[in-house]
């Protein structure tokens, strides 16, 4: 899974038995060097999808980590790009990579920012949110959005019961929940907990009229529906 330039199962472990936010300053330096940092592909046909649906002024990446999302908005919004996360050391590479870019350190559940985006984004981060504390980090990204301003995030859709990635990611939840039962601090990463169902409700619980508009360039199922779907929830 890893290439050579990633973290040892030694540094994995050691990331897994530390708290959410310290797991990352431990990772961070290796960390787009493993296969959770959001791939070119996906961060790519996200970017050409959102094309359609601008213009955007100043972009805000949610749970930023280490940038891979900030390129997003520098291609879509022609406003000043804002990222936000908690870890500081996310928040060291993100730096390096985007100098030009606003980078902040604070939790997404209370975002120090006042109603000045036109767009906010995030990737790969929801996991890290149990459902109550969804509904949360719903109602502050709607906070900090100007009126018709958009929170947009791709959501790929479910695996086949059954098959070999629906059991992987089956396990690995049952694990973390098994850790989390056995280990403190917690470490909150699941892979089950973020349906589109639920997060559409959620997401109009906070006040966003929200539209699914398909990601043609990542191809359909056999079924004819799309593998991913970009989730556009807009600020009435």
């Amino acid at each position: 899974m890893f290439t050579p330039q990633g973290p040892s199962l030694r540094e994995l472990t050691a990331q897994a038995l530390s708290s959410v936010e310290r797991g990352y300053d431990l990772l961070a330096g290796k960390f787009d060097a493993t296969p959770f940092r959001t791939s070119d592909r996906l961060l790519d046909a996200v970017a050409e999808t959102l094309e359609g649906l601008g213009p955007f002024g100043p972009g805000l990446d949610v749970c930023c980590g280490t940038g891979a999302g900030l390129g997003v908005l520098r291609s879509v919004c022609a406003g000043r790009i804002t990222g936000v996360d908690f870890s500081t050391g996310m928040l060291a590479r993100a730096r390096r990579a985007h100098p030009d870019a606003d980078l902040v350190r604070a939790d997404a559940l209370a975002l120090p920012f006042a109603p000045a985006f036109d767009l906010a984004v995030s990737f790969g981060a929801f996991g890290h949110f149990l459902p109550a504390a969804q509904r949360a980090l719903f109602a502050q990204v709607h906070s900090v959005l100007r009126p018709g301003g958009t929170f947009a995030f791709p959501l790929p859709a479910p695996p086949p019961v059954g098959s070999r990635l629906y059991w992987t990611l089956w396990g690995f939840d049952a694990a973390m929940r098994v850790r989390n039962a056995l280990w403190r601090p917690p470490f909150v990463m699941y892979y089950r907990t973020f349906r589109l169902a639920d997060v559409r409700t959620r997401l109009e619980e906070a006040g966003f009229e929200v539209t699914l508009v398909p990601i043609g360039s990542l191809g359909h199922r056999e079924d004819g529906s799309p593998r991913c779907r970009l989730v556009v929830a807009r600020k009435a």
